[in-house]
């Protein structure tokens, strides 16, 4: 098995606790608001939602994959980070063992927040990994972060 990591930075005006509250605790609920033309349904498989639980993302028509299946690793509050592995659907593509991401809220000086997001992309045995898949992969992330916190700054009680 292969592991290949990415990292990226993407920056917002909105506050860190915002933020992660969004991508952590209210995905559920607000990705298919923020981004229904990728987004259709998450819907809690296994567990309360927190760690160790499973849930499953389906995704519109069009975005090229049908649904994915992922587990909570981390949740922290305090740090405002947490994690989830993505172990089953389209977007593995039979070369991905598992994905795994990390993403970090840190505040900057004006009150925005640095999004720090790290991926892990294990592959199945000895397979090449394809570079310009892993960054199209890595680049859907960037633009579904931005559309939600477009999408944030838009709608303030969402």
């Amino acid at each position: 098995m292969g592991v290949v990591t990415r990292e990226m930075e993407i920056t917002s005006p909105l506050p860190p606790t915002k933020l992660f509250k969004a991508f952590a605790l209210d995905f559920d609920t607000l990705f298919p608001k923020a981004i229904p033309n990728a987004i259709t349904n998450v819907e809690l498989l296994e567990g309360d939602g927190g760690v160790r639980s499973i849930k499953k993302v389906t995704f519109s028509q069009g975005w090229g994959l049908n649904y994915l299946k992922h587990r909570v690793d981390e949740l922290d509050q305090d740090n405002l980070s947490y994690a989830y592995t993505v172990f089953e659907g389209e977007i593995l593509k039979n070369i991905y063992e598992r994905i795994r991401f990390e993403t970090k809220f840190v505040a900057t000086p004006n009150g925005g927040t640095i999004c720090k997001m790290t991926a892990e992309f294990y592959t199945i045995g000895d397979i090449e990994i394809d570079e310009d898949q892993i960054k199209a992969e890595t680049e859907k992330r960037g633009r579904a972060f931005k559309a939600v916190a477009d999408y944030l700054l838009a709608n303030p009680d969402a």
